[in-house]
């Protein structure tokens, strides 16, 4: 399945998310809300989820193998870097303190 559009909308620093993302696949189905989380390790993504009756979050939508997951991440990671240099920060959510 092929990745056709991403869509970034960086957040003020808040927490560890830096951006909340809306993926197209094929120019046929898209994913809203996946956000982009800073971790102890780096930049990650956490799919879109709802709180269920137990007080558990369940992943709503998610790639259903590791390989997918790579392929999602990575593009999203890279369009989320790509829009931090478009914005003339030219430097990711996660480094600005520092800047």
């Amino acid at each position: 399945m092929k990745i056709t559009d991403v869509r970034v909308r960086r957040v003020a620093k808040q927490g560890k998310m830096r951006a909340v993302v809306s993926v197209t696949f094929e120019n046929e189905f898209v994913v809203h809300d996946i956000k982009v989380i800073e971790g102890e390790r780096g930049l990650f993504i956490a799919m879109p989820s709802k709180k269920s009756s137990d007080g558990e979050y369940r992943d709503i939508a998610h790639p259903i193998n590791s390989d997918m997951r790579k392929v999602l991440q990575d593009t999203i990671l890279e369009a989320f870097e790509k829009a931090a240099d478009e914005e003339g920060t030219g430097v990711p959510a996660e480094d600005q303190s520092e800047a």
